[in-house]
């Protein structure tokens, strides 16, 4: 389960203040960013781009361009379903009907109790075991519609 810090400019700052000077930092600062908040907060972007000399522009940009930041709180548990088309290819869109029936929501959505929200990935790198899923940090391959109920299961207690 993903526990996160509330928003604080203050421990955004602390995090944007450890890549100073650091070359290639909007990455990681980003990373760090979403680790401790749990999604990219809208009021980090300007002290990112102050910080490095950036526009607000290159730093949103670079949050919207990369699927792996949210921007908004995920809720309490993380289903990534791929999407990749060696994961296609072995049944994944199927999947992800199914498990966008159950929660009643799509992909990129948080269920409204906020226990799961369920996000496209493009490759966990378990391709010979397509399709694969992720639960918060889980890696599970070959996934079975009867895999994906349990695991949907455990993402809802």
């Amino acid at each position: 389960m993903s526990h996160f810090e509330p928003w604080s400019a203050e421990r955004a700052a602390a995090i944007i203040k450890d890549f100073q000077g650091v070359d290639g930092a909007t990455l990681p600062i980003l990373h760090d960013i979403q680790h401790a908040f749990g999604f990219v907060p809208d009021a980090a972007i300007p002290m990112i781009a102050e910080a490095l000399n950036l526009s607000r522009a290159e730093v949103f940009g670079t949050v919207t361009f990369y699927h792996e930041f949210r921007r908004e709180l995920p809720g309490r548990h993380v289903l990534k379903l791929c999407q990749a088309e060696a994961c296609q290819s072995n049944g994944s869109d199927a999947l992800r009907e199914r498990a966008e029936k159950r929660l009643g929501v799509k992909l990129g959505e948080t269920t409204p109790d906020r226990r799961v929200t369920i996000e496209p990935i493009y490759c966990l790198g378990l391709c010979a075991n397509g399709p694969s899923a992720q639960l918060d940090d889980r890696m599970v391959g070959r996934v079975t519609e009867a895999k994906l109920d349990a695991l949907l299961s455990e993402a809802q207690s």
